[in-house]
C-alpha cells in the first residue's frame, strides 16, 4: 500500500550499507548503524532548502504580525472575510504558511517507512515462511542485518519483545538496555534542546499567544518525555534515527539562523546608510524631492535689488493709451507742463475723466 515510501527509504539505506559495508564489513553492526544515520542525513540534506524557506517565511510573518492583529480585530465577527484578508496579506508579502510545514510533513512518512523496513528485516514473514527479500534488500542483505550486532544488541529488535524472542534473535534484555538507555536519554535531551532553540527565536507577541504557549510546553517537555517513554517500544535503529535527526536539526538551526541574522544585520546597516545619505547636513534646510526637481520659473533676484511691481495698463476716457513715461521738466517747457496740469485740473473739477491723474514719479537722485 505504501510501497512508494518503503522503496525509496530502503534504497537509500541499501546504498549507504554498500558504502559502509565495503569499508567495515557487511555484517558489522557499526556499518548498519552508520547506514541508518546517513539515511537521515541524506533526507535532511534534500530538505535543506525547504527548511530555509520555512525560517524566512516565519521571519516575514513576524514582521507583519501587527497587521494580522488589526485584521483579526477588524473582522472579528466575519471569519470568512478575515480569512480572505489574511490570504491577501500573505500573498502580498510572499508568505506560504503550508511551506513551513513541509519539512515536518516529509519526515513523518520517512519515519513510518524506516520503521516498517526495519521490522521487515526479521528472519521470517508473517505466515512463518523464511524471509528472502526486503524491498531493495536481497536474501544476503537480510541475513547480514540479522547477524549484525551493536555492542551485543540487535538493531531491528526492541526491549518489550521479551526475553524469549530476544534470545532467539541472538541478544538479551540486558544487552538491549545497555545500548537503548544512552540512546533514549540522548534522544530526549536533543529533542528538548532543539525545541528550546526554536522557542528562543519567537517574538514576545508570539510567546503571549495562548495557543503558541501551549505548543511551546508540548515541544519543551511532552515530546522529550514521550521519546523516553516510547523508546522500549521502538527498534534500536529507530532510536538511532531519532538521535541523528535531532543532531542534524540542532546543527542546521544554528547555521541557518546565524546566516539569516547576518543577512538581516547587513540589510539594517544598509538602510541606515541610505537614510544618512538622504538626511540634510547640519544647519541645512531640508529640500523636498518634488520641489528640488522643479526648475525656477523666474530669474533669481540680485541681493539689494528692489522688488519689481507690475501695474496693469489702463486706458483713458477717450480710448487713448496713457503715457508710461512722463516727460522730464528739462525736456518740456513750463508752458507745456502747466497746460498739462491745467487740463487735468479742469477735467477733475468739471467731473470729466474716469480717474484722477496719476502721480508724477520722483526723480532719483
Amino acid at each position: 500500500m505504501l510501497n512508494f515510501i518503503y522503496y525509496p527509504v530502503s534504497f537509500i539505506l541499501w546504498v549507504w550499507h554498500e558504502v559502509f559495508g565495503f569499508l567495515l564489513g557487511a555484517d558489522n553492526g557499526i556499518a548498519w548503524a552508520l547506514s541508518v544515520m546517513f539515511l537521515v542525513f541524506t533526507l535532511r540534506a534534500i530538505l535543506y532548502k525547504p527548511f530555509v524557506h520555512q525560517v524566512r517565511s516565519m521571519r516575514r510573518m513576524q514582521e507583519f504580525q501587527p497587521e494580522i492583529a488589526k485584521l483579526r480585530k477588524k473582522y472579528a465577527n466575519d471569519r470568512q472575510k478575515q480569512a480572505e484578508e489574511m490570504q491577501r496579506l500573505q500573498k502580498e508579502h510572499g508568505v506560504n504558511p503550508l511551506g513551513g510545514c513541509l519539512p515536518v510533513l516529509v519526515q513523518v512518512p520517512v519515519f513510518i517507512g524506516l520503521f516498517h523496513v526495519l521490522r521487515e528485516f526479521g528472519p521470517t514473514n508473517g505466515d512463518g515462511s523464511p524471509r528472502t527479500e526486503n524491498y531493495f534488500f536481497g536474501l544476503e542483505e537480510v541475513q547480514s542485518f540479522n547477524r549484525s550486532t551493536l555492542l551485543g544488541a540487535k538493531l531491528g529488535n526492541w526491549v518489550l519483545q521479551g526475553e524469549q524472542v530476544l534470545n532467539a534473535a541472538g541478544t538479551s534484555i540486558v544487552s538491549m538496555l545497555i545500548v537503548m538507555i544512552p540512546l533514549m536519554i540522548a534522544a530526549g535531551i536533543f529533542t528538548h534542546i532543539t525545541a528550546r532553540h526554536s522557542v528562543a527565536r519567537q517574538t514576545a507577541a508570539q510567546a503571549e499567544n495562548p495557543q503558541t504557549a501551549i505548543m511551546n510546553r508540548l515541544m519543551l517537555y511532552v515530546f522529550p518525555i514521550g521519546v523516553v517513554v516510547g523508546a522500549p517500544f521502538l527498534p534500536l535503529a529507530v532510536l538511532l534515527y531519532w538521535v541523528s535527526n535531532n543532531l542534524w536539526t540542532l546543527g542546521q538551526q544554528y547555521v541557518v539562523y546565524k546566516r539569516i541574522d547576518v543577512e538581516e544585520s547587513a540589510k539594517r546597516e544598509q538602510a541606515a546608510v541610505n537614510r544618512q545619505a538622504r538626511a540634510p547636513r547640519p544647519g541645512q534646510k531640508p529640500v523636498r524631492p518634488e520641489t528640488q526637481a522643479e526648475e525656477p520659473t523666474q530669474p533669481a533676484k540680485r541681493p539689494g535689488a528692489k522688488p519689481i511691481t507690475r501695474k496693469p495698463a489702463d486706458s483713458g476716457s477717450n480710448g487713448a493709451a496713457p503715457e508710461t513715461e512722463p516727460k522730464s521738466e528739462g525736456a518740456s517747457g513750463n508752458g507745456t507742463s502747466k497746460s498739462l496740469n491745467g487740463g487735468s485740473d479742469r477735467g477733475a473739477r468739471s467731473g470729466g475723466g474716469s480717474r484722477p491723474p496719476a502721480r508724477r514719479p520722483r526723480k532719483r537722485r
